[in-house]
C-alpha cells in the first residue's frame, strides 16, 4: 500500500495554529495511508504513543530542510513507500521537494498558511518560494488574500496550480451548548454580557482595541464583561491598559488554556471579537482567523479586524462585522444591547459553517488534490 507522507514542522503537541490545522488533516486522511515526518519537543513520545498512525521524530527541534534533515525525509518516504507527500507548511520545508521526488514521491502538495505572504514579499524569499511553488504539484493557500499576495511570487505555471484549501472547524467540539454554562459558573459571570477574545495575547490580535473601548462600552452596559482568554507576551502591557483604563472589576485574563478546553470559553460568549490588525509595514498580517469560525460555530456573532485575509470569516452585516478602530465600540454596544438580533447573526453565522467550513470538507479537497 503506498503511503502520503506530511512533512511538517508544525505538529503536536506543541499548540499553534498551524499544528491545529495539520492535525486536523490526519486526523481525516485514511490513517492506514498516512505517516508523519516531524520535529522532537517535549511530552512528543506519549503523545505519538496514542496516535492510529506512525509519527517518525526527527532528532532536531526545529525541522529546516538541511541537507541531513532532506536526507532523513527521503530515506523516511522509502520506507514507509510513500509516493505523496504534503508540507504542513510549504517555506521552508517545501524546499525539499525535489529530492523527495527523486526518492520516489509522485504527487506534492505544499500547504501555505500566513507566513509566506511575507516569503513573497522580500527578494530572497521570495526567490525559494518560487523555487517551493515549482517542485509542487499543488501550492494550496487558506484565503482569498493570502492566494493574491503569494501568487506574483510563483512562476506562471504554479500559479495556475494553485488550490484554496480552507481550514475546518470540528463541529462536534465547537456548538451550542457545549460548556459555556459550566465556564459562566466557574468565573462567576451569572448573566452578565460577555464579549470574549480567544487568542494569544500579542499585538496584532486587538486585545488592546477591546480594553480602549471598554470604557466606553460600560458606560452604556455597565455590567458588560470582557473575556481575553489565551496567553502571551504582550499580558503585561494589556493589564498595564486595563489599570490606566480603570476597567479592571470587568477584564477577566483567564491565562493559557489548553486547546482541548476552548470550545467551552467560546460558548461562554454572547459576542466574539477579534479586531485584529496588519503589523510591520505589512508583513505581519491575519491570514485568516480560525478562532472566529470555531466561535461561529459555536452560534455566536464574530467582530472581526480588516487585517489580511480575516474578513473572510464572516459575512458582513449576515453573521459579524469587520471592524476598525473607528467603529469598534459602536459595533459592541450594537451587539450587546440587541441579543436578538446577536442570537440571529450567530445562527446564520453556525449555518455558515456546517455549509463550508467544517474539516471532513477540507480532507476531501486535499484528497482530491493528492489523485
Amino acid at each position: 500500500m503506498s503511503r502520503i507522507l506530511v512533512v511538517t514542522n508544525d505538529f503536536p503537541p506543541r499548540q499553534g495554529g498551524i499544528e491545529t490545522f495539520v492535525r486536523a488533516l490526519c486526523d481525516y486522511l485514511p490513517s492506514d495511508e498516512l505517516v508523519v515526518f516531524t520535529s522532537t519537543m517535549p511530552g512528543d513520545r506519549a503523545y505519538d504513543a496514542r496516535l492510529p498512525f506512525p509519527v517518525v521524530r526527527d532528532r532536531t527541534t526545529m525541522l529546516v530542510p538541511t541537507p541531513r534533515v532532506r536526507r532523513h525525509a527521503a530515506d523516511v518516504l522509502r520506507e514507509y513507500q510513500a509516493d505523496r507527500v504534503i508540507f504542513g507548511a510549504a517555506a521552508p520545508l517545501g524546499l525539499m521537494g525535489p529530492a523527495l521526488r527523486k526518492a520516489g514521491a509522485r504527487k506534492i502538495v505544499a500547504i501555505t498558511h500566513g507566513h509566506e505572504t511575507w516569503w513573497a514579499a522580500l527578494p530572497g524569499s521570495r526567490q525559494a518560494l518560487r523555487r517551493i511553488g515549482n517542485s509542487a504539484d499543488v501550492v494550496t493557500t487558506v484565503s482569498d488574500w493570502c492566494a493574491s499576495r503569494i501568487a506574483p511570487a510563483l512562476s506562471v505555471e504554479a500559479r495556475g496550480r494553485m488550490q484554496r484549501l480552507r481550514p475546518g472547524v470540528d463541529v462536534r467540539r465547537f456548538y451550542p451548548g457545549c460548556g459555556g454554562a459550566e465556564v459562566r459558573a466557574k468565573l462567576a459571570l451569572g448573566n452578565r454580557p460577555v464579549v470574549a477574545c480567544v487568542s494569544r495575547l500579542v499585538p496584532r490580535k486587538g486585545q488592546d482595541s477591546l480594553i480602549r473601548a471598554w470604557p466606553e462600552v460600560l458606560a452604556v452596559v455597565p455590567d458588560a464583561v470582557l473575556l481575553l482568554v489565551g496567553g502571551g507576551p504582550d499580558r503585561g502591557r494589556l493589564e498595564g491598559l486595563v489599570e490606566r483604563f480603570g476597567v479592571g472589576e470587568s477584564v477577566i485574563f483567564t491565562g493559557p488554556v489548553p486547546f482541548a478546553e476552548i470550545p467551552p470559553y467560546q460558548d461562554a460568549a454572547d459576542v466574539f471579537a477579534l479586531p485584529c490588525r496588519t503589523r510591520r509595514l505589512g508583513l505581519e498580517p491575519e491570514a485568516l482567523g480560525i478562532v472566529a469560525l470555531e466561535a461561529a460555530a459555536c452560534g455566536k456573532p464574530v467582530l472581526i479586524g480588516s487585517s489580511g485575509g480575516a474578513p473572510e470569516t464572516v459575512e458582513a452585516g449576515r453573521t459579524g462585522y469587520v471592524v476598525t478602530a473607528d467603529n469598534l465600540t459602536a459595533h459592541l454596544l450594537e451587539l450587546l444591547q440587541s441579543p436578538i438580533k446577536a442570537k440571529a447573526m450567530g445562527e446564520q453565522g453556525r449555518q455558515r459553517i456546517h455549509h463550508s467550513w467544517t474539516w471532513p470538507m477540507t480532507a476531501q479537497t486535499l484528497q482530491l488534490l493528492l489523485r
